[in-house]
């Protein structure tokens, strides 16, 4: 929602634009000869001819090594988000790495793996670009600004809450986000983060029966009140 596919689609487009003789939307711009552009955005399959979202996204990322030149411009959304973190996080730096040394296309890379930030340090020709995002008591504002750096930190969760997931979701996401933050690593063993977690959302819910049960004065309240309020906390119990 910050707009990066976008940015990064009025940069093919501006390249496009300029070399066909057009005025671009800006007051100055330095660009230099480009013999084709690559895109590889957005999620799709070929499921008639056996062909999986992330087979198409790596026959894709295929065709795009096989055909650029190092006068060619890429622009790569979310590389290797289609398998498991481990195997797209892998794929992704690899490719990162082979697209600097090897094919030195003028590149556009846009990912959630953090971890990829990190090559700015070991390549000489990547440099780390983010989009300013102003949080505000949970809420987002989107500033429509590219600025160097690198981002801490992703906003699905927030995202997901704008977007009207029941508020249950979102807060149970945040204890397994909290987990994930306090490990110095990445967990060996996903089931006992798991289990981890969900002991977490259940002391959760147990402290919101007692927050509720709490705010109840038992000697201002009818007998049908009484009643009423003894459903909603069995039916929370039986929640947990």
């Amino acid at each position: 929602m910050a707009g990066k596919s976008t940015y990064m689609r009025q940069m093919a487009l501006i390249i496009i634009l300029a070399q066909m003789g057009s005025f671009v939307p800006c007051s100055k711009a330095s660009i230099s000869i480009c013999d084709k552009v690559f895109t590889r955005i957005g999620a799709s399959d070929n499921i008639s001819k056996g062909e999986s979202t992330f087979m198409l996204e790596m026959n894709e990322v295929s065709n795009i090594l096989k055909n650029s030149t190092d006068k060619s411009f890429i622009i790569l959304d979310e590389v290797g988000r289609g398998t498991s973190s481990d195997d797209g996080l892998s794929i992704a730096m690899s490719l990162v790495d082979y697209l600097s040394k090897k094919k030195k296309a003028k590149t556009v890379f846009a990912t959630h793996f953090h971890e990829l930030t990190i090559l700015e340090k070991k390549l000489d020709n990547v440099v780390n670009l983010k989009i300013d995002i102003l949080e505000e008591n949970d809420n987002l504002v989107f500033l429509r600004k590219i600025s160097k750096g690198q981002s801490d930190r992703s906003y699905g969760i927030e995202v997901a809450r704008m977007s009207g997931l029941p508020d249950e979701i979102i807060e149970n996401a945040k204890i397994f986000m909290s987990k994930l933050d306090e490990s110095d690593e990445i967990f060996k063993d996903s089931q006992v983060l798991v289990k981890s977690s969900m002991e977490d959302i259940n002391k959760a819910e147990i402290e919101k029966i007692k927050t509720y049960a709490d705010s109840i004065n038992i000697n201002e309240v009818t007998p049908l009140e009484a009643i009423n309020i003894l459903n909603k906390l069995i039916g929370k119990v039986k929640e947990i």
